[in-house]
């Protein structure tokens, strides 16, 4: 099991509470009132956590390369899954209207739903994973409070059926996490030739997506947010999603920052090296 980190007990406390206590409103939605698809929810979890034990079975039981090699798997499927929503979408009805304000908040492409739902539990298993095998650091550990501001905006929104096009958009930026957990898998395995041209290709795409998937699109549905801002009802929809993109455009500085420190390092390394 890898150290104990300074600062870590603390955080873990809060973090399981708020896990304990979504699984409990989660369960009270499906048990008692009847909510049937938010099954997709505990499926996805159920799914991603039997993932987890046929990789640490079949492959490593070193917990990060299994933690990775399932948010890997995790990040291909949404990925996926989105593109296939939206090409659904497209052939459909086309490209008018598709954006607009109502077609965002008040609609459900097909699929949709349930892609949310599947998504959203992974983030709760990735979640507990994270916590258990203690795979995080800092005293407020960034991506644990990443997936806790996910699974507060996705719960929401699927428990009242709104923003859900709104956030299958967000998750555009699995196509950049397909690279991270690439390259940290290929790191893992002792692969870590900057001159190779796989690993350059590697990080083009990596630094591509990151700009494209995760920077831009999140970007363009933050200004999307801000100018319909007028067209939305009084409620909780609008706090919470600016509170939740605010959340995830701080966390890209952040993630950019490490990305592009650590391509520097690789690139000087592989200098030193020649």
């Amino acid at each position: 099991m890898p150290p104990h980190r300074a600062g870590g007990r603390d955080a873990s406390a809060f973090f399981v509470a708020t896990l304990v206590l979504w699984a409990v409103s989660v369960g009270f939605e499906i048990g008692a009132r009847g909510r049937r698809e938010l099954a997709a929810v505990a499926a996805g979890f159920a799914f991603f956590q039997a993932a987890n034990t046929a990789v640490r079975a079949a492959v490593s039981r070193d917990p990060l390369f299994v933690n990775t090699a399932v948010s890997l798997l995790h990040s291909s499927l949404t990925s996926a899954s989105v593109i296939f929503v939206l090409l659904c979408r497209w052939r459909a009805k086309g490209l008018e209207n598709m954006f607009e304000h109502e077609e965002l908040v008040g609609d459900s492409w097909l699929g949709a739903y349930s892609a949310l739902c599947f998504s959203c539990g992974y983030f709760a298993y990735d979640q507990l994973d994270m916590l258990r095998y203690r795979l995080h650091s800092g005293w407020i550990p960034g991506i644990l409070m990443h997936h806790l501001i996910l699974l507060i905006c996705f719960t929401l929104a699927l428990y009242r059926n709104v923003t859900i096009n709104y956030l299958i958009l967000t998750l555009l930026c699995e196509m950049h996490s397909i690279f991270l957990h690439v390259r940290k898998l290929r790191r893992m395995a002792g692969f870590r030739d900057f001159s190779r041209k796989m690993v350059k290709l590697e990080w083009i795409l990596n630094l591509t997506t990151f700009v494209t998937a995760r920077v831009v699109s999140h970007i363009l549905i933050t200004y999307k947010l801000i100018t319909d801002a007028h067209k939305f009802d009084k409620g909780i929809e609008l706090p919470l999603a600016l509170f939740g993109m605010a959340g995830m455009n701080l966390l890209n500085i952040s993630l950019g920052l490490d990305l592009f420190k650590a391509f520097a390092r690789e690139r000087n390394q592989q200098r030193h090296q020649d």
